[in-house]
């Protein structure tokens, strides 16, 4: 429940409900909510998900009153697809177009650019939207000519790949990131992602800053409007992570809200001027939801 009410405009101190930004919750035509911390826990490896608590009535309380929702992760362990269907197996109400990974963003991104060869470092999960945007794909071996590197989700990289990723980018490919967050939330506490770990080593060789393509970058904002169909100011960004999904909702223009149950904690935004705090902080999806009925 709300500890306070103020009367503040825009973003607010976190454990604040202003009434107006409450009133915003039912005005808005669609929800794009982040996965680990927001929606679901798992392990360090992204497995065992189960949902955090008010997460599936939350997502089936916005489909039953024709709000848009999709489920923007940073995670790129699985193809959309198949985390739609690990999600629909956990009891969330969600089709496999819902679910978007920075390799959704980075099949728009390479399209956009032309690429038509692109290496990626990762599994299945890092390649399958590139294929499927009729994208030649290629493995961290060798030296092919290449368009493009996109690093991802791979635990399983060794010399021979960072080696190869290396020689594409000083031949002159273009350097993409899934993610550059130290970490994601898990059921164990704060997991380690691989992508900001991969990219450091090809950056420090190479001297060339990788593109992130996923949360909080402008890119991933854009092709998460343009899959739901709305206009920034009539979406909903909804996030556990202090320096992700808050920052690329307020820069995109969009309304923010923060949870505190994954890596943020109710005094995350406290050190930050008004114009950089959500302009809702709740505990969880399940306070969330109370909020939305609340407002509609």
């Amino acid at each position: 429940m709300p500890s306070e009410v103020t009367t503040r405009d825009g973003p607010g101190p976190a454990g604040a409900h202003d009434p107006a930004a409450v009133a915003r919750l039912g005005e808005l035509r669609a929800f794009l909510l982040d996965l680990d911390g927001t929606l679901v826990l798992g392990d360090r490896r992204n497995h065992g998900l189960f949902p955090l608590p008010g997460a599936v009535e939350l997502v089936a309380a916005l489909h039953a009153d024709g709000v848009g929702v999709g489920v923007l992760t940073n995670g790129t362990a699985r193809p959309p697809a198949a985390q739609a269907a690990l999600l629909r197996g956990i009891g969330f109400d969600l089709s496999d177009d819902a679910v978007l990974t920075p390799a959704s963003v980075a099949a728009e991104v390479c399209v956009r650019a032309g690429h038509r060869h692109v290496m990626v470092m990762g599994g299945e999960g890092v390649s399958a939207p590139l294929v499927e945007a009729g994208i030649e794909v290629l493995p961290p071996v060798g030296r092919p000519k290449v368009d493009a590197v996109f690093v991802g989700w791979f635990r399983e990289f060794g010399m021979e790949h960072l080696e190869a990723a290396a020689n594409a980018v000083w031949d002159g490919a273009a350097f993409y990131s899934a993610s550059q967050s130290l970490f994601f939330a898990s059921a164990e506490g704060r997991a380690l992602g691989t992508s900001r770990a991969i990219c450091a080593v090809i950056k420090d060789l190479t001297g060339v800053r990788p593109t992130t393509l996923g949360k909080p970058s402008p890119h991933a904002m854009r092709t998460a409007v343009h899959r739901l169909g709305v206009r920034r100011r009539e979406l909903g960004v909804v996030g556990d992570d202090p320096e992700l999904e808050v920052p690329m909702a307020l820069k995109g223009g969009a309304f923010a809200v923060a949870v505190n149950s994954g890596t943020g904690h109710a005094a995350s935004f406290d050190h930050l001027e008004a114009r950089r705090r959500p302009h809702l902080v709740v505990d969880g999806a399940d306070e969330l939801l109370e909020l939305y009925r609340s407002a509609t």
